[in-house]
């Protein structure tokens, strides 16, 4: 896991930076544009009757078109570079590099980079419609934690929440809940999909345990999210659930916590 991070912080930053300089020359590229344009239109009202060579130009180019088309280029690589930073800093959030050690955080930057890196699993599949992510998020205090765990216990159980909605087709819904209780903070992840049967409930924590099929996955997901919240972190984690009804994973972190 530290070499995972590593990897992903160092990967982050090496797309962070000519991201960075794209991002930060469409400004300038557009106000470039829109003056080259006013020039052009300065010429037009200053000559209205161009030559045939020059009509034939202005023909043959389109201008009228690029005039239109050139700034919605640029703002949708605007959009598109915006949207590569979110994802760098999400990546950043989940590594959590600089935060190896405990260290008071936001808990909701946590949950919503993992949200950011398991984006792409939420979208419309061909054999199911998109996942709806409701967020009921309270007023939470910063958490004395140790962030690239929990980070990732989040992404553990959000995947296992979305792989719980891959055999229904429609009304796909995962509920992330956060709240203040007393001396801790509760976070409730929960999803409307096939549930957990009764008989292995007391099992899903156990090391190496899993229903996959072979090569789908080997069974410590759950276990690394429970060694983080219990073990690292003084916490609980509880799942309730009911076959046909969904589930839900319940945490509860002390908002002092000793490392």
């Amino acid at each position: 896991m530290v070499s995972l991070g590593q990897t992903v912080a160092g990967i982050a930053h090496e797309i962070n930076n000519p991201v960075n300089f794209i991002h930060g020359n469409l400004n300038p590229a557009q106000q470039a544009f829109d003056d080259l344009l006013a020039l052009v239109e300065l010429f037009q009202d200053t000559y209205p009757k161009p030559t045939p060579k020059i009509a034939e130009a202005i023909a043959e180019i389109d201008l009228a078109f690029l005039a239109k088309d050139i700034p919605d280029m640029l703002k949708s690589m605007q959009g598109g570079t915006e949207r590569i930073r979110k994802i760098v800093k999400s990546l950043r959030i989940f590594s959590r590099l600089d935060e190896a050690e405990f260290k008071a955080v936001d808990i909701h930057q946590g949950i919503d980079s993992a949200l950011m890196i398991l984006q792409s699993k939420l979208k419309v599949h061909p054999h199911r419609s998109e996942i709806y992510i409701c967020q009921q998020y309270g007023d939470l205090p910063l958490l004395n934690c140790h962030a690239s765990q929990l980070n990732q216990a989040f992404i553990n159980i959000l995947s296992n929440a979305i792989e719980a909605l891959e055999d229904k087709t429609d009304a796909l819904k995962i509920t992330i809940q956060t709240e203040h209780v007393a001396d801790s903070v509760v976070i409730k992840i929960s999803d409307n999909g096939v549930g957990i049967p009764e008989e292995i409930q007391a099992k899903i924590f156990d090391p190496f345990f899993t229903t996959k099929p072979v090569g789908k996955g080997i069974g410590l997901g759950l276990s690394v999210c429970y060694q983080s919240i219990v073990e690292t972190h003084s916490g609980t984690l509880k799942c309730v659930s009911n076959v046909g009804m969904g589930s839900e994973f319940i945490i509860e972190i002390p908002i002092v916590t000793a490392a």
